[in-house]
């Protein structure tokens, strides 16, 4: 909606329900990227808020501190989600098989990456 607020509808299983975090998105919403039981809100000020199925990457509580500002963009995929930040660091979350734990290229991945692509 015009003042970046988001309203949702749908199978709550299937990750329609943001009664959880609705408080964070009632104004100030960029952009919603989803996937397949899960989303992830890009505010304003570069935080982003996730709701839907944990296993899918509707829970960033692990790596919650690293997306509470400077996040530039998010992409995701079926079962996991990644934001790119201001200064180039990806953060990412959610299922591991999906990509949800970059811990085995972090070290790449900490600084200067310009773009991200998911599918």
């Amino acid at each position: 909606k015009d003042a970046g607020e988001v309203v949702t509808w749908g199978v709550a299983r299937e990750g329609s329900d943001c009664s959880a975090v609705a408080e964070h998105l009632a104004a100030g919403v960029r952009s919603i990227t989803g996937g397949e039981k899960a989303f992830a809100a890009l505010k304003d000020a570069g935080e982003v808020v996730t709701w839907g199925d944990a296993d899918y990457g509707g829970d960033c509580s692990v790596v919650a501190d690293r997306l509470a500002a400077c996040v530039r963009s998010i992409t995701g995929n079926a079962g996991a989600f990644a934001a790119l930040k201001d200064a180039g660091e990806v953060v990412t979350w959610g299922d591991a098989d999906c990509g949800g734990d970059c811990s085995v290229v972090a070290d790449r991945l900490a600084l200067g990456v310009n773009f991200m692509a998911g599918h």
